[in-house]
């Protein structure tokens, strides 16, 4: 369990500084939600860099001590932040990229649990749920300490989507994304609303006037835009810099905040022992209480079949 002592001092760990990593050291500068922040990577001259760089902001903003450092300096850390891994190659399988990525955070993980105990591991790297499950196997850690970004940033995008297209405010519309950060994930329309309202409801009694909503097309652009956005620009690090910055918020000021992170699954709707995302209270002490859901039943089925996905890419793999 964390210590009210180790919350307010409000030091956080971030291991890899690629376009995900580098960004929310950013937006964790400028928020000045921490008092410190270690970045740590391999590649030691880009960490140092990246530490200057940032270091040259401070004035801007609140005071803060950032640096570059090494797994020893994650010692005290609230929150050590996991972006680091390897991408896709051509040709390669998801399966051999989990792999290799399994092989990279049995390197990590046992130098970040040994520097810092009693720390919590909000794991980034992609496939974020298997990679999850991983960290929470080799860490040795409660599930409630390991958790995944898992379905934040799809649960942004498809909240943003429906603003649009019932014309208010982003975040007026309540609604989440469960299951696998992927292909799988699960769009639970049944308890959308706005205002307290479900989406029908609301369409008939605002001045939209009974508009039908293509839902398809809705959740299919909400699982699809990441593939959009690396075609156009290369990679996706604005928004998931920002959804990193909520839960880490949530953490540093226990906050209690509902968010659909990747954690533990026990004993819901017949899953067991995969980590996947549902709403979780997260506060100064990780995943406080993971909420469960009254879904349809097509999404109940929907989520039991991402679990099975997840369940079959964890079979395949060599954990503790």
């Amino acid at each position: 369990m964390m210590t009210e002592i180790s919350i307010h001092h409000r030091k956080v760990a971030i291991i890899g500084l690629g376009n995900v990593g580098a960004t929310f050291a950013y937006a964790l500068a400028l928020s000045g939600l921490a008092n410190e922040i270690v970045l740590v990577d391999r590649n030691e001259k880009k960490a140092h860099g990246e530490a200057m760089d940032l270091n040259h902001a401070i004035p801007l903003v609140q005071p803060q001590r950032i640096w570059a450092g090494g797994y020893e300096d994650i010692a005290g850390a609230t929150i050590t932040v996991i972006t680091a891994g390897t991408a896709q190659q051509p040709g390669e399988t998801r399966l051999d990229l989990l792999a290799r990525n399994v092989g990279i955070f049995q390197s990590i993980i046992p130098q970040v649990v040994a520097a810092n105990p009693n720390g919590i591991l909000l794991i980034v790297t992609n496939p974020v749920d298997v990679l999850s499950y991983a960290a929470w196997r080799i860490s040795g850690l409660p599930a409630s300490r390991v958790i995944g970004s898992g379905t934040v940033l799809d649960t942004a995008r498809f909240r943003y989507l429906l603003s649009e297209a019932y014309e208010v405010d982003p975040r007026s519309v309540h609604g989440f994304i469960i299951g696998e950060h992927g292909d799988s994930e699960v769009a639970v329309w049944s308890l959308a609303n706005i205002a307290g309202m479900r989406l029908d409801e609301f369409c008939y009694d605002s001045q939209l006037g009974g508009k039908k909503l293509d839902r398809e097309a809705i959740e299919e652009e909400t699982r699809h835009a990441a593939y959009e956005i690396i075609e156009a620009k290369g990679a996706t690090y604005y928004a998931i810099g920002a959804g990193l910055l909520r839960i880490v918020e949530s953490i540093l000021r226990d906050q209690s905040t509902i968010l659909s992170v990747s954690t533990l699954i026990e004993d819901y709707v017949g899953v067991n022992d995969v980590y996947l995302s549902l709403p979780c209270i997260v506060d100064g002490h990780g995943i406080d209480q993971v909420l469960c859901l009254t879904l349809s039943d097509e999404e109940r089925e929907k989520f039991q079949q991402s679990a099975r996905i997840m369940r079959g890419y964890i079979d395949q793999l060599s954990l503790p």
